[in-house]
């Protein structure tokens, strides 16, 4: 006859498995987006169900266009942030980032897989805006911090970049501005992730680049970032 701990340890494999079962269903009921891949499709669920039930993010979803391009833009105030704006999307978001976050060690797989497009700001950046030029111009949702780093309200004044302007001008792409908060681990890119907080996303309205000069596109979107809107 088996032994107690063989049975004990078949019936924690076998509610491991029936566990996991369960949060692959609960998974693939959460995804909002198909991105064209089954594994990617059921982390797009998990992750929903991460910033939904577990940083209580705020049911309100992100402004996209049914279709088209636009550029996304946010604050950026934790680690968690990238997490949150796909979580309340429901197109697929191709998002810049510098280079040395893109080659961070273990993630590059998944910047890789879900399209991140790597910005080497020393070397070659016009390598990066040919890219989001292209994608912006067959139609797809691109996503950026226009301050460049984790920046918090309560820190000086940091003017954001010009990147999202020019890219809108060059295409006509709209601009969408959201506004983050109540994360807890604000200022931090791991404990932004593992702190529990009332994350909320504040949609503002589109900004269509024929209505303004770069000189008023500028302080308008810093404003709605700062949340001065």
């Amino acid at each position: 006859m088996p032994s107690i701990a063989v049975v004990i340890t078949l019936l924690l494999v076998l509610l491991l498995l029936w566990s996991l079962r369960r949060l692959y269903r609960a998974c693939r009921r959460a995804n909002r987006v198909d991105w064209g891949r089954g594994w990617m499709n059921t982390l797009d669920g998990l992750n929903r169900l991460f910033c939904y039930r577990y940083h209580r993010l705020n049911a309100l979803g992100l402004r996209l266009p049914r279709q088209g391009p636009a550029i996304v833009v946010a604050n950026h105030v934790s680690g968690l942030d990238p997490m949150l704006l796909f979580a309340s999307a429901r197109r697929p978001l191709r998002f810049l980032i510098a280079r040395e976050e893109y080659r961070r060690f273990g993630l590059t797989w998944l910047f890789r897989a879900i399209g991140c497009i790597p910005v080497d700001r020393e070397k070659r950046p016009e390598q990066a805006l040919r890219e989001a030029l292209r994608c912006l111009r067959e139609g797809e949702v691109l996503a950026l911090f226009p301050h460049g780093r984790i920046h918090l309200d309560s820190d000086p004044p940091r003017p954001i970049k010009g990147g999202a302007i020019r890219l809108s001008q060059l295409t006509g792409a709209p601009i969408l501005p959201h506004r983050i908060s109540g994360v807890r681990g604000e200022g931090h890119v791991i404990r932004g992730v593992l702190l529990r907080g009332r994350a909320r996303i504040r949609a503002d309205s589109p900004i269509y680049p024929e209505d303004y000069s770069r000189e008023q596109l500028l302080p308008l979107v810093q404003a709605v970032l700062d949340g001065r809107e």
